[in-house]
């Protein structure tokens, strides 16, 4: 949609509110047994299982995209009355110079690709390199593109610029799903990161992220309470709903509930669906299947029991 700045520039966020309403959740809803192992099996189809490390190689990224097709071991799934319903996770996340092994790897699986872009992790290179390095991606197989914005111009109040930034990513990612990251640990204030929310989904964005895992805070609840309230607001404004994603430091299955539950009491069931919710993790996987085997024996298993690959 065209940039339209009356409709976030009075935007004030009260930060102890969101922190109250945020910690409430965990607390209000209580999953237990077979209604937490249900929840936690929802959560494993909306992950984007990552692997971001320098030193990646085509070997890592083959185990992770195996363990994307088969997340959960059989023997659980079985035990769970599950087997036959084809879990998998959304999505391999890799950088650019691995999508050609990704591709391949999950060729046929229905597990998606997607590569982080734009300078990642944090886009502090020319705008012309962005855009060069967003359609290589796309041209290497990336059906998920996920950008970083440019943190100065949200921290200066440049949000035509921020606009026509995530304008010129939107038109070169093509038919590929774009997620921008707003790194929100690095925005200052709540207020900012509503903004920044706006701005990106007037732009075109199919996605807004909370973060490249990499800074200092990363996901949290109260960034998820402002993000997911603005794109409440923006559907009920336009009619078309966008996708949010929680990443980095989100590590335990409690965790992944409460952010399940956030969603449904925020956004509705319709967006409990990888098509407008992800997870941005790379641990946090092993800890979902590590509580489910534990659902089934009544015992926990050593963590290296549930490696990513």
């Amino acid at each position: 949609m065209a940039f339209s700045p009356d409709l976030f520039e009075r935007i004030r966020i009260n930060r102890s509110a969101v922190e109250r309403r945020a910690g409430s959740i965990g607390k209000r809803r209580s999953l237990k047994k077979d209604y937490q192992a249900a929840w936690l099996l929802k959560a494993v189809t909306c992950i984007d299982l990552t692997t971001l490390a320098g030193d990646d190689t085509p070997g890592r990224v083959r185990r992770l995209c195996q363990k994307a097709i088969r997340p959960v071991r059989r023997g659980i799934l079985g035990g769970l009355g599950v087997a036959d319903l084809g879990i998998k996770v959304a999505a391999g996340c890799v950088y650019h110079n691995l999508i050609g092994t990704a591709v391949t790897e999950l060729q046929g699986s229905g597990v998606q690709v997607a590569a982080v872009s734009t300078g990642f992790p944090a886009g502090q290179i020319p705008l012309g390199l962005k855009l060069a390095q967003v359609r290589e991606s796309v041209q290497a197989g990336a059906a998920e593109i996920d950008i970083v914005i440019s943190r100065s111009r949200v921290l200066t109040g440049d949000w035509k610029g921020l606009y026509d930034e995530v304008r010129a990513y939107r038109k070169a990612c093509g038919e590929a799903r774009m997620k921008a990251i707003l790194a929100a640990g690095e925005l200052a204030t709540l207020s900012n990161v509503a903004k920044a929310s706006w701005v990106c989904m007037m732009a075109g964005a199919d996605f807004i992220k909370t973060s490249t895992g990499k800074e200092v805070m990363n996901a949290t609840l109260p960034f998820s309470l402002v993000m997911v309230r603005a794109i409440r607001d923006y559907q009920e404004m336009t009619g078309h709903s966008i996708g949010y994603k929680p990443a980095g430091g989100i590590n335990q299955a409690r965790e992944a509930l409460e952010y399940l539950v956030l969603i449904k009491e925020e956004l509705g069931n319709q967006w409990l669906t990888p098509h407008l919710f992800r997870f941005g993790v790379s641990s946090l996987l092993a800890d979902i299947e590590r509580q489910l085997e534990h659902y089934l024996t009544g015992s926990y298993s050593a963590q290296f029991r549930h490696p990513l690959g």
